[in-house]
């Protein structure tokens, strides 16, 4: 493993996130969900990759006497005095918040799919449990029916 700290391979597992989760957006807005399934499992697995890398950043910043962690990557961030790893940084981080905001459009976009498919699900079975009733000709019907027939 090399010692050096970078924000390279981060970058580029972010940026392909982010194409992920346009693709996710896109099909969550076209209620597409067959494309959904294999989007879920790319999406799993770029994020297990970012969390090795982040675990190999960690590593690294032990190995220059940092502490492996969130807390030791901004205390080796202000050891460093170049623009150039600062600007990485920033665009990294810049570049995560869009994946977040992302991933949050994603998520309401699938809760009311969710909430959609609650209110189908509710009405097919208020439908089915009002069907229970039978008439005198042995018909089912429904309880509106049977109230308005009993009118005086």
């Amino acid at each position: 493993m090399s010692a050096r700290i970078s924000f390279e391979q981060d970058t580029q597992l972010v940026n392909q996130l982010i194409v992920l989760l346009s693709r996710e957006q896109a099909s969550l807005v076209k209620a597409d969900m067959d494309e959904i399934e294999p989007i879920l499992a790319e999406k799993a697995q770029l994020l297990n990759q970012l969390g090795a890398v982040v675990q190999n950043r960690y590593k690294a910043l032990a190995v220059h006497g940092f502490e492996g962690s969130e807390k030791g990557m901004a205390d080796w961030l202000v050891a460093q005095k170049t623009a150039e790893i600062q600007q990485a940084w920033m665009k990294f981080n810049k570049m995560l918040l869009q994946a977040k905001e992302m991933n949050r459009v994603n998520g309401v976009l699938i809760n009311k799919h969710f909430s959609r498919n609650q209110q189908f699900l509710s009405a097919l079975q208020n439908q089915h449990s009002a069907g229970q009733i039978y008439g005198s000709n042995g018909r089912a019907t429904t309880q509106n029916y049977l109230r308005s027939g009993l009118q005086v």
